[in-house]
C-alpha cells in the first residue's frame, strides 16, 4: 500500500504547506475566483509541483477548501435536551456559517451543479454533513420518531437553509440576506413544529 506523500517524511512541514495552500484557495474563491491548482499554489508562494503534491486537480482542491470539512458538530457543550432549542442552535449557526463563506458555498454550489458521475459524490454539498448535524440536533425525538422518520425531517429542514436556498430567496426572490436568513430560519421552526403536530408526507 502506498503512503500518502503529506504521511511520509516532514510530515509538520507538509501539514503547514497544505494549510497555506487551503487558505490560498479559500481567499481566491472568497475574491471571486475559482481557483486552479496553479493559480493556488502562485499565492501560496509555492511551485505549480508543489501544488500537485497536495492536490493532484481542482476538484480536491476545492473540497479540501470548503469550509464545512472540518466541523463535526455544530451543537454547544453540553448541548440542551429540547430538540426545538437544539434545532435552532444547529440551524443558526449553519446559516451564519453559510453567509460568513457565501462566496465559497456558492462555488461549490455551481460545481455541484456542473460535474456529473462519480466526481459529484466527492463534493462536499454531497456528503450530508449539515444532515448528520440536523439528525443529530434532533436526536431526542427518538423513541417518538423513527430513525427513518428523523432522517426525512432532516432532509426537509437541510433544503430550507443551505445555500442553494438562500441563493434562491436573494437572487430570485429579492430579499436582503438578513430577511433571507430570517426566512430559512423561521422555515425549520415551521418544519419542526409540523413534524410534531401533523407528521411527515406519506407516499401513497
Amino acid at each position: 500500500m502506498s503512503i500518502p506523500y503529506e504521511a511520509n517524511g516532514r510530515v509538520k512541514q507538509k501539514q503547514r504547506t497544505r494549510a497555506t495552500l487551503i487558505r490560498a484557495a479559500q481567499d481566491l474563491v472568497a475574491a471571486g475566483t475559482t481557483p486552479t491548482v496553479e493559480q493556488t499554489a502562485t499565492a501560496a508562494g509555492v511551485s505549480r509541483a508543489v501544488g500537485y503534491r497536495y492536490f493532484p486537480n481542482q476538484h480536491a482542491l476545492l473540497a479540501a477548501a470548503h469550509p464545512e470539512t472540518a466541523a463535526t458538530s455544530l451543537l454547544p457543550p453540553n448541548p440542551p435536551v429540547d430538540p426545538a432549542e437544539r434545532l435552532a442552535h444547529v440551524v443558526r449557526e449553519f446559516t451564519s456559517l453559510i453567509t460568513r463563506t457565501e462566496a465559497q458555498q456558492r462555488t461549490m454550489l455551481r460545481l455541484s451543479l456542473e460535474q456529473a458521475g462519480g466526481e459529484v459524490r466527492g463534493l462536499p454539498l454531497r456528503q450530508g454533513r449539515a444532515i448528520a448535524w440536523i439528525a443529530e440536533a434532533l436526536a431526542p425525538l427518538q423513541g417518538q420518531m423513527t430513525d427513518q422518520d428523523i432522517h426525512q425531517l432532516a432532509l426537509a429542514i437541510r433544503s430550507a437553509i443551505g445555500i442553494e436556498s438562500l441563493a434562491w430567496l436573494t437572487d430570485v426572490g429579492g430579499l436582503s440576506r438578513e430577511e433571507a436568513i430570517d426566512s430559512m430560519r423561521w422555515t425549520a421552526r415551521a418544519l419542526l413544529a409540523h413534524a410534531l403536530t401533523a407528521g411527515l408526507p406519506t407516499r401513497e
